[in-house]
This record gives C-alpha cells, sequence and structure tokens, in this order.
C-alpha cells in the first residue's frame, strides 16, 4: 500500500449532509504523515447527536460549511490510492452526500472498510472501533472524528503489518505506475518493475508498524 487517506465524520442529525466535523489522516508508506480537524457547520441548527460527539450547533455555527471547507480538505484526499474508514458505507455516504449538496465532485477513489478488513485479518467480532483497538492496544477517544480517523488508519497498517509478517513478504508501490509489488521482506536495492519496466530503488529492511 503507497498513500491513502482515513477518515471520519460525525454529524448532526439523521441526514447525511448533516455532517459537522471531519477527522483525515494522510498516509504515506505505512507512515501517518498529516492529520486534519475541522468542524463544520451543517445546513440545519438541529443537533440530535450532540450527546453521542460533544458538538452543538453553539460550537459550529461561526465555521465553514462543507462546500466552504472543501479546498481546505481536497488536497490531502487527491493522489491518495484509496480511502479507508470503519464502518466504510456510512462515512461514505456522508461525504457523498455533502458533495452532492454543494455541487463538489465526489472522489473517485474506493473505500476500504476497516470492519470488514479487521474481521479477514483476525477475526475480530464484534467489530466495533473501540473493540477493534482494544485488540491492537491503540489508543481512542471514540466520536472524536481525528481520534476515529488516525485508529483507522493504524488499523489498516496493522493489517498489511500482519500480512508482511504472515507472508515474509513487504508490499511496496512503484513510484512510476503505482503498481503494488511484493518483494522479500529485507530486500534491499534496484527493483525493476514489470509493469512499467522502471527501476528504482528501496529498502525493506525495517518493517513499520
Amino acid at each position: 500500500m503507497s498513500t491513502f487517506v482515513a477518515l471520519d465524520f460525525e454529524t448532526a442529525d439523521n441526514g447525511r449532509d448533516s455532517a459537522c466535523a471531519i477527522g483525515l489522516v494522510r498516509v504515506e508508506n505505512n507512515r501517518i504523515v498529516q492529520r486534519s480537524y475541522h468542524l463544520i457547520r451543517p445546513p440545519r441548527d438541529y443537533f440530535r447527536f450532540t450527546h453521542i460527539h460533544g458538538i452543538s450547533w453553539h460550537d459550529v455555527a461561526d465555521k465553514p460549511s462543507f462546500g466552504e471547507l472543501w479546498s481546505t480538505i481536497s488536497p490531502m484526499i487527491s493522489e491518495a490510492n484509496f480511502l479507508a474508514a470503519h464502518n466504510a458505507s456510512f462515512d461514505k455516504g456522508v461525504l457523498y452526500a455533502c458533495c452532492d449538496a454543494h455541487g463538489v465532485n465526489r472522489p473517485k477513489q474506493n473505500f476500504i472498510c476497516t470492519v470488514q478488513l479487521a474481521r479477514k485479518t483476525w477475526n475480530i467480532r464484534p467489530t466495533k472501533l473501540p473493540n477493534v483497538c482494544d485488540y491492537l492496544g491503540l489508543e481512542l477517544d471514540h466520536h472524536q472524528a481525528l481520534s476515529d480517523a488516525v485508529a483507522c488508519a493504524q488499523i489498516v497498517i496493522a493489517a498489511n503489518h500482519h500480512e508482511t509478517q504472515s507472508s515474509g513478504k513487504t508490499v511496496i508501490s512503484c513510484p512510476s505506475c503505482q503498481v503494488k509489488l511484493r518483494v522479500p521482506s529485507g530486500k534491499s536495492g534496484q527493483i525493476d518493475c514489470p509493469r512499467c519496466k522502471s527501476t528504482f530503488t528501496t529498502s525493506t529492511k525495517q518493517l513499520v508498524n
């Protein structure tokens, strides 16, 4: 895996367009390189879920709308290979609804759901975010959007590490064409990409968790 963005939304009410907070974490080659958190002014001042995330209209009344915030957060998402979220159908639905409501093009990247990833990798059940974080020993301030997004990113990284340990291979990406390649763990030096025929230098001596 090369570059992905883990994200988490909190919403004000049942409407998927009612995002009131977003946390984003950008990961490059299994390292967290950027974190971002924003409060968002939703289209309505009615808040149904303050008791869950602690955010009220008073907190966001003077904050930018999703459309006004998009130019700030979209560069973080651009050129990511995929997006990740815990219970991705929810966050994907919120992202798309907010994009549609504000006339913004939906991101084209596919989503990876860390609920499904955790079940597949470690057979964790139940698989709510606190359950997975407890299993992996990750810190979590649940329903704080940035904390949830960081945890989601760490789950993807841990799953990739688990796969690497199981297979004796490390997953890297060709910097020219982004194709994913499996190379023996501990290999360093020049790698020839079979897809685009380019040659690049890498080292997989140390795994990142």
